[in-house]
């Protein structure tokens, strides 16, 4: 669908909501991350089973809301953006929340008693991006005021190898035996792997707002 076309024709605003939905989920992945590490920590209430639990329902949540955009833009004549691009950032928003599960998960299934405390600096930045990219949703809509959104995300990202290279540092330091070297980097691998989702995010949306200026 040609600019053109979008902006003589009346589009389906639904979307902005979907896409608001989808990364409000992701809000609710950051926010099951904090809470493992309360349990993991003693502090929480809930047992890492039930984290690993709610965090398998909140991503299936999401894999709805994704597949509800994927439905809309197949139902849909006139997109208030490229398809292509709708598509790309359903799959990315989603992306993050799979590997988020895929933290959770590998916590579980290794029976992981304690994480290095520098997971935590992780779980914070996915925080901060998780909330920022929630904010900037609605704002598709008009694509304005998205530049700060992205520049920060990208910091955050930055952020996110420094403490990841710290965390591989730490692995590899000989405190730990090979087999709980290989759970815990498969933890933190994950949680790297959502923060730079929320980067490929921002870069979607900064791609698309280049496109509609």
């Amino acid at each position: 669908m040609s600019l053109r076309l979008s902006r003589l024709s009346p589009s389906d605003n639904t979307f902005y909501e979907l896409f608001t939905e989808l990364a409000n989920r992701l809000v609710e992945g950051s926010r099951i991350l904090a809470e493992l590490l309360s349990t993991m920590a003693g502090t929480g209430k809930q047992t890492t089973a039930e984290i690993a639990a709610q965090m398998k329902d909140a991503e299936h949540q999401a894999d709805e809301a994704t597949h509800a955009i994927i439905k809309r833009v197949n139902s849909t004549f006139v997109t208030p953006f490229d398809r292509e691009d709708i598509y790309r950032l359903g799959s990315d928003l989603d992306d993050v929340m799979d590997a988020m599960e895929e933290a959770v998960d590998s916590v579980h299934l290794f029976r992981l008693e304690a994480l290095p405390e520098e997971v935590a600096e992780q779980i914070e930045v996915l925080q901060r991006a998780a909330a920022l990219t929630a904010e900037a949703m609605p704002r598709l809509r008009t694509m304005k005021d998205l530049a700060e959104y992205w520049i920060e995300i990208n910091r955050l990202e930055n952020t996110g190898d420094q403490v990841y290279r710290r965390l591989i540092a730490k692995l590899f330091s000989g405190d730990y035996d090979a087999l709980t070297v290989m759970k815990l980097k498969s933890v933190v691998d994950s949680l790297e792997s959502a923060v730079d989702a929320f980067e490929h995010v921002a870069n979607t949306v900064e791609q698309i707002a280049v496109k509609e200026s």
